[in-house]
């Protein structure tokens, strides 16, 4: 955490001094805004604080509810999600608070005894170590509150407008400042049921499975019904199953399956209880089945264990689908880069799939992760508006995924192990695809912000299209071992790692010469940043050196990687690294030794790889992704 550059901090440090529309924020609904938000749920509350980094960007995010959620109904948070939250700020925090999954247990039925289940195998939750993040279950609630925290004490001051609800919305062909009128109704207060319009440059829909945006635009979710359906609750309950801490499938001879996951706090966890197959014409009359009913089919699955329940917090009855919308956004598929999206949707809103494989929540945050900062730009005049179509093409096919994936894992839950043919088959796919639900398998590919492979050689740990893996290194400045990933905020800048050559503290290499390039010439990437701002506002350039960090004279470093900041103008020291010897970031990410720039989304994702003399094609990068490059 960086502080003080703008003077003395005698507070809290996360927050951040107010600047742009979060100087005398009304609280009331202006008329016209630039991004207007429907739902706070995990998409919608990721967007609007990634927004909220943009001072001169007005968000507005609105919910039907009168206030914050207070019981969530996700609570798996996987490893991607938490790298995502060291960006936010509260990755640390989150994580003492919540439960951690290490391992997961498989029950099965006894085969001298098929009416009770015994313990089968353990399988370690990570065991090739994706991340240096664990997998943690924590309330969705809580994960929000963060977000609104984050929200809240960001330069535009931003928070929700409690009490609104959808209601319809009109988009002008012929654009505008404002061109999508939105009509809005009152939910809560003395105004309870009256209408306004308000105007937006762009509106997105993170409003759930039944969103209202989506039918607005006219999108369809395009799938099928499983007709199986489960019976969640969160629960405190006095038990004999001796794995109630450690999450668990659970798969009975006769009885169904139960996906048992422990929550936050050591008492309370979750079952997930198998309710059997649905009638094509049951018209949703399973959702009333009751809670004796759940318990009840809870302790035929346990058996020889019981379960007695005594307080119930949370609980659900649901139908296991699997759609994913035709896109994402308001352009017809035709239209595609000849009209610019000023509709979008997010989260269940486009994918909706099972409970069972924790990911409804984590992908709905990289859905608004990714949208987030390409509406910042766009807005601010960093980016053309064509960059708004990779939202759609990229997350569209990060849910089919999803789906696919969700398909096979809830059909080996949903099944009876005697009609595997391999017992081992539900453990089995668990480990080996761990990657998957873990947030690591998306790869996006080449676009105006993700380059071609032809360097991928020089950096194989840093596959393009994929997430940026951190890696251990050492603080030139003060010899501190950091994780390089962890300076990464969500701040809405790119990032250019220059890995240095072999001879990089020589002030005749490639590295020093492309150093000075990036600091001065009219043809690097920094050169957009407008006069007025810090050298670093909207890219984050930073050096790691081979030799070991006493060898190294951090003064000599070039003057980028020693920029300046904030009104006083003074160095900022912790952007000059050195390999560390225990754990040779080289070596771990298959860097070449001659060196090699990667470039970085504000996503979090390699965008190019590229040698340390290719100054034109970083530039050429660059300049197809500027305001330059945008279609009217």
């Amino acid at each position: 955490m960086q502080f003080h550059h703008h003077g003395y901090v005698s507070g809290d440090p996360r927050i951040q001094p107010a600047a742009g529309v979060g100087l005398n924020r009304p609280d009331e609904l202006p008329d016209e805004v630039d991004v207007l938000i429907v739902g706070t749920g995990p998409a919608g509350i990721t967007l609007a604080a990634q927004l909220s980094q943009f001072p001169d960007v007005t968000t507005r995010i609105i919910e039907r509810r009168p206030g914050r959620l207070e019981v969530g109904q996700a609570d798996g948070i996987q490893a991607r999600s938490v790298e995502t939250f060291q960006a936010f700020g509260f990755a640390q925090r989150i994580t003492e608070e919540a439960y951690r999954i290490t391992e997961m247990a498989f029950w099965k039925p006894n085969p001298e005894q098929p009416g009770d289940i015994i313990r089968t195998a353990v399988a370690p939750d990570d065991p090739s170590g994706v991340s240096e993040f664990p997998h943690l279950i924590v309330n969705q609630a809580r994960v929000q509150d963060y977000f609104l925290e984050f929200m809240k004490n960001s330069p535009t001051r931003n928070r929700p407008d409690y009490g609104w609800e959808f209601v319809g919305l009109e988009i002008d062909p012929e654009g505008g400042e404002g061109p999508v009128s939105v009509t809005l109704r009152r939910t809560a207060g003395a105004d309870e049921g009256t209408e306004r319009v308000i105007r937006a440059k762009f509106v997105v829909g993170g409003d759930g499975a039944r969103s209202k945006v989506r039918d607005a635009i006219g999108r369809k979710p395009v799938g099928d019904q499983a007709f199986h359906a489960w019976g969640v609750m969160d629960v405190l309950a006095d038990t004999d199953f001796p794995d109630i801490r450690r999450k668990c499938a659970i798969q009975s001879h006769d009885g169904g399956s139960i996906l048992h996951i422990p929550r936050e706090g050591n008492h309370l966890f979750r079952m997930y209880v198998d309710l059997g197959e649905v009638p094509h014409d049951d018209s949703g009359k399973v959702r009333l089945t009751s809670q004796e009913e759940v318990e009840r089919r809870a302790n035929q699955i346990l058996h020889p264990y019981t379960l007695t329940v005594r307080h119930v917090a949370w609980r659900s009855v649901y139908e296991v689908g699997h759609r994913v919308t035709d896109r994402f956004d308001d352009v017809p598929a035709e239209e595609v880069g000849s009209r610019t999206p000023r509709v979008f949707i997010m989260g269940d809103a486009c994918h909706t799939h099972s409970a069972k494989a924790g990911q409804g929540m984590n992908v709905s945050i990289q859905d608004g992760f990714n949208l987030g900062w390409k509406l910042g730009h766009v807005l601010e005049g960093r980016a053309p508006l064509s960059l708004l179509d990779t939202y759609s093409a990229e997350r569209q096919v990060v849910a089919q995924n999803l789906i696919d994936f969700d398909k096979e894992w809830s059909s080996l839950m949903a099944a009876r192990p005697d009609e595997m043919a391999d017992p081992a088959e539900l453990e089995r796919f668990y480990v080996q695809t761990a990657e998957f639900p873990a947030g690591f398998m998306t790869e996006y590919t080449p676009s105006l912000i993700v380059g071609t492979a032809d360097h991928q050689d020089l950096a194989t740990g840093f596959p393009l299209g994929k997430r940026f893996k951190s890696a251990e290194v050492t603080r030139v400045c003060d010899g501190n071992p950091v994780h390089l990933g962890h300076h990464a905020r969500a701040d809405g800048r790119w990032r250019i790692y220059v890995f240095a050559g072999h001879d990089g503290l020589d002030p005749a290499s490639e590295t020093a010469g492309l150093g000075r390039w990036l600091g001065e010439s009219p043809e690097s990437p920094l050169a957009a940043t407008p006069a007025g701002l810090d050298t670093d506002a909207w890219f984050d350039a930073k050096v790691i050196y081979q030799q070991p960090h006493l060898d190294i004279d951090i003064t000599t470093a070039p003057e980028v990687f020693l920029p300046r900041t904030g009104p006083f103008q003074v160095i900022d020291h912790e952007k000059v690294y050195a390999a560390d010897p225990r754990h040779d970031v080289f070596d771990a990410r298959g860097i070449d030794r001659d060196g090699v720039i990667v470039v970085v989304r504000p996503d979090q994702y390699v965008a190019q790889v590229l040698p340390l003399t290719a100054r034109d094609e970083l530039a050429g990068f660059f300049a197809q992704a500027s305001p330059k490059a945008s279609r009217s």
